[in-house]
């Protein structure tokens, strides 16, 4: 079997659609404005203030990007009752979501589907506040898990946030060796870079303004370095990385 067969994939595997959901799926970020919805902009305001000093040592890279979104789940969801966010987030998809979604990325997922796909989100969003949204686009979610206690958010991540190599490793802990399925995955920013690398199948940026597109190099995690196996993502999966490409999660 020739190496460009096997990184194709079994030839009778299973496809698995893999969809990022902040900047992917959705025009921006997802879970601030969440926050500012949930809490209302006076609380928001006064606790986003706290998020200053943290925000700088970011800046600065005194403190990674998980340590400091660990800080905003501390700083907005410790002691707050599960239930309760469970529930602004069902209002907040049903406020949100024609501003918020991608037309094409809600086109996609439901093509995806009809074909017979396997398709989840895998995202570095909490999941408690992404249900709703996978559940109205009937489709599997992945997401960052918020540690409980009694039915009581403790402010701490349970397990890792669900960016970089953690999606491959959740997405295998969920579905097995990946390897045994033709995987197409859509990402756009760097904590996307090794679920893309793991996919046969690869989309950069693929329902964003052709001008935000740029160009992305990812080394193949089941082979060598490659450009896009497929012709709609190929121009904008080869190059240079942007420097501004981390913004959000992930």
């Amino acid at each position: 079997m020739s190496q460009e067969m096997l990184e194709a994939g079994p030839q009778s595997a299973r496809i698995l659609s893999v969809f990022d959901f902040d900047g992917t799926l959705t025009r921006r970020d997802s879970f601030v404005p969440f926050l500012r919805f949930a809490f209302g902009n006076g609380f928001f305001a006064r606790r986003m203030l706290r998020m200053i000093w943290p925000s700088l040592r970011y800046l600065g890279r005194r403190i990674s990007r998980d340590e400091l979104k660990a800080q905003l789940i501390q700083t907005f969801l410790a002691g707050v009752k599960e239930q309760w966010v469970a529930q602004k987030a069902v209002a907040f998809k049903s406020q949100a979501w024609a501003r918020l979604m991608r037309p094409q990325g809600v086109i996609s997922v439901e093509q995806e589907l009809a074909s017979g796909a396997e398709v989840t989100i895998c995202s570095a969003s909490p999941a408690l506040v992404l249900k709703p949204f996978a559940e109205q686009l009937g489709i599997k979610l992945i997401g960052t898990e918020l540690e409980v206690i009694d039915g009581v958010l403790t402010g701490r991540i349970s397990g890792d946030n669900c960016r970089c190599e953690a999606k491959v490793l959740r997405l295998e802990a969920v579905y097995g060796v990946l390897t045994q399925y033709r995987m197409r995955a859509w990402g756009d920013t760097r904590g996307d870079h090794e679920l893309l690398a793991a996919a046969q199948d690869a989309h950069w940026r693929h329902f964003h303004p052709a001008w935000q597109r740029g160009r992305l190099r990812v080394e193949k995690i089941y082979g060598p370095v490659t450009p896009a196996t497929s012709k709609e993502s190929a121009a904008t999966t080869v190059g240079g990385l942007p420097r501004n490409d981390d913004r959000k999660g992930g």
